[in-house]
């Protein structure tokens, strides 16, 4: 049974524990297990990663962003499932005036990235849309430490715990913990997986 947080400090913000039941994460975790084979994720640069600097992306997690991989998104498993995150407009809306426009939200973009041993992501902000939610995975037993989020303006971070939701303004700075692992097979899939949906209003769709 998910247990939901209502927080206004330091920020109004939801955080979710158990965001997915057991049905809805056997379907994920057969798209993440797949998505981390071999030449299926992506570099930064070419999936879309907010801040450059000198050159070099904020992260060197490798990622994708499935609304670009799928015509039809009722061909991923985690395209359907995670539509869940909308059942909590209204509560997420209740925080804040301002936080109306999620339940004005009429369209999202979903990306997956995959953390490994050293991997991690500078603070940055996602100011281009008003939702940001992320979503931990992590398989059993967990063979990592880091990958927090965290709000270095508020001096506050949020726990890397699997199938954990954080629903958040978007445009606050926020950045991910480094990850340190000892299993240093890449592909056994054994690092930080988080599922990131950007919420925004698209003028001039169903207006």
């Amino acid at each position: 049974m998910s247990i939901i947080h209502e927080l206004k400090e330091p920020f109004p913000h939801l955080i979710v524990e158990n965001m997915y039941d057991d049905q809805e994460l056997e379907l994920i975790w057969e798209e993440l297990n797949f998505l981390t084979k071999p030449g299926k994720l992506l570099n930064p640069k070419d999936y879309g990663v907010a801040g450059i600097k000198q050159g070099d992306p904020y992260t060197t997690a490798l990622g994708v962003q499935l609304d670009n991989v799928y015509f039809d998104r009722n061909t991923s498993n985690i395209l359907n499932v995670n539509r869940k995150l909308f059942n909590y407009k209204q509560i997420y809306g209740k925080l804040s005036p301002h936080h109306i426009k999620f339940e004005r939200a009429n369209h999202d973009i979903t990306k997956i990235r995959y953390y490994h041993d050293g991997e991690s992501y500078l603070p940055h902000a996602d100011t281009g849309f008003d939702v940001l939610a992320c979503t931990y995975f992590n398989k059993t037993p967990k063979k990592f430490s880091g990958g927090e989020l965290y709000f270095p303006d508020f001096n506050y971070q949020i726990p890397c715990d699997n199938n954990l939701c954080i629903i958040t303004p978007s445009y606050f700075y926020h950045g991910v913990r480094e990850i340190k692992i000892s299993d240093n097979d890449y592909f056994s899939g054994y690092g930080r997986y988080c599922m990131t949906q950007f919420a925004y209003t698209l003028h001039g769709k169903n207006d």
